[in-house]
């Protein structure tokens, strides 16, 4: 079955990097629409981040200069190189998979970004 599994989360300083990953099962990956969403507590889950099958790539105005989506379509993983991170990048994140009206979700990693 459909499987996405963040990982690489923690806490940084402000203006420090991270970078998330999410490994991906049970789909053909190189068919998906895969993105990245945050949902920091008591607010919406937003958008942060798209990349196409195709390669395009698409970021929230928030974030964009800062974070870098990417994909390896050979080894199934989605990533989020997130640098000059801002306190309010702080929460949690969530790599999506996309075919069609289809969408899956993983379990989501904590980010932090404090001093």
């Amino acid at each position: 079955q459909v499987q996405l599994v963040e990982s690489g989360g923690g806490l940084v300083q402000p203006g420090g990097s991270l970078r998330l990953s999410c490994a991906a099962s049970g789909i053909i990956f190189s068919i998906c629409t895969m993105a990245w969403y945050r949902q920091a507590p008591g607010k919406q889950r937003d958008l942060v981040a798209v990349i196409t099958k195709g390669m395009s790539t698409n970021y929230a105005d928030s974030v964009k200069g800062r974070f870098t989506i990417s994909r390896d379509n050979a080894s199934k993983m989605v990533y989020l190189q997130m640098n000059s991170l801002k306190p309010e990048d702080t929460a949690v994140y969530y790599c999506n998979a996309q075919v069609g009206p289809a969408s899956s979700w993983g379990q989501g990693t904590q980010v932090t970004v404090s001093s």
